[in-house]
């Protein structure tokens, strides 16, 4: 309907996590014996790469791996030999990146960098050991993460990306700590925007430190310099910018107070084999009926997206007008992926 292009396939190969954050996966909504989906209903290894061929077919060309914790997919290199091996019509590899929490990545790091990944992305809210246990809902402890990160970094998952979610009240006070301890290491920080996905039916826009209130933070000790005019460039989510200085990138992703639906070139694919067009769905198509005929694959794919018409995010104020909390609905987050 926008006329937006397809060009990056994020497919959730599971929707176990090993933390219960509390903006993504609370633990009075996910206990112990919460029924995720069993083996037998995850895609396949086979299933996944068939279907992530008809994607490439249709122009796409950057694959990210997601979850619920993508590391807790026994054999998950496996996976990556697969996808990273496609190539577009034209002949360019197909990049593939992960999403992980990085409680496993000291440990897979260098399969995954055999395998063919070729990017990471780290969720980390916090240094102060004690805010990130109580975020991660499971006190693991911060210590573990940068261990992965610095594993990542060192068999050449580069740059490793560090996604930092921010809540007002909880780890706004860590936007400058997080930026201090990533300067000058080649790791790129982003800060995003609390938002309203998946199971947090407690969201409030009470609690969203915006972009432009987390960058002027930053900018008071250490100048920027942006990138782009300070509007992310063409089909990405964070707006970059510099270090003055030389000390590398921030990013800044702004989907509650600056959306960017119109330039949105990314599809999801859920544990269970459903598309979903934008995060903040909660419908999504079935795809397994189609995973044995590449053609009507293909067709199925071509049709809902070339009709796709989701600008979630840019019609959120007229939804907020119910109230400051959130009361509509959207698929489970460890579902889709993020």
């Amino acid at each position: 309907m926008l006329g937006r292009p397809l060009t990056d396939l994020r497919i959730s190969v599971i929707d176990q996590c090993n933390f219960r954050c509390t903006y993504c996966m609370p633990a009075e909504l996910y206990p112990s014996d919460y029924p995720f989906l069993p083996s037998s209903e995850r895609l396949s290894f086979a299933q996944i790469e068939t279907m992530a061929r008809a994607f490439v077919r249709l122009g796409v060309d950057k694959i990210r791996i997601t979850g619920g914790e993508p590391l807790l997919r026994k054999n998950l290199e496996q996976l990556i030999e697969r996808l990273a091996r496609l190539a577009t019509p034209d002949g360019r590899a197909v990049t593939v990146a992960l999403t992980t929490n990085g409680s496993l990545l000291a440990a897979k790091a260098r399969a995954l960098k055999d395998a063919g990944l070729a990017r990471v992305t780290v969720s980390l809210d916090s240094l102060d050991n004690g805010i990130f246990q109580r975020m991660n809902g499971v006190d693991f402890p911060v210590e573990k993460v940068l261990h992965g990160i610095e594993a990542a970094q060192a068999v050449g998952l580069n740059p490793v990306k560090v996604n930092m979610v921010v809540q007002k009240g909880v780890n706004d006070s860590q936007i400058l700590p997080l930026a201090r301890h990533f300067r000058h290491t080649g790791v790129v920080l982003r800060l995003i925007e609390f938002m309203d996905v998946g199971g947090i039916g407690a969201w409030s826009r009470t609690h969203v430190v915006t972009s432009d209130e987390a960058r002027a933070l930053i900018e008071a000790e250490f100048p920027l310099l942006a990138q782009a005019d300070g509007k992310p460039v063409s089909h990405e989510t964070a707006s970059r910018f510099h270090y003055r200085d030389g000390g590398g990138e921030v990013g800044f992703i702004s989907s509650v107070s600056q959306p960017f639906c119109g330039d949105c070139s990314r599809v999801r694919v859920s544990s269970d084999g459903k598309m979903f067009l934008c995060l903040f769905a909660h419908d999504g198509v079935d795809l397994r009926p189609q995973l044995d005929s590449a053609p009507g694959l293909e067709a199925v794919l071509r049709q809902h997206w070339q009709r796709r018409g989701d600008r979630y995010s840019e019609v959120r104020g007229a939804l907020a007008q119910l109230g400051e909390r959130k009361q509509y609905r959207t698929v489970r987050m460890s579902l889709v992926g993020g």
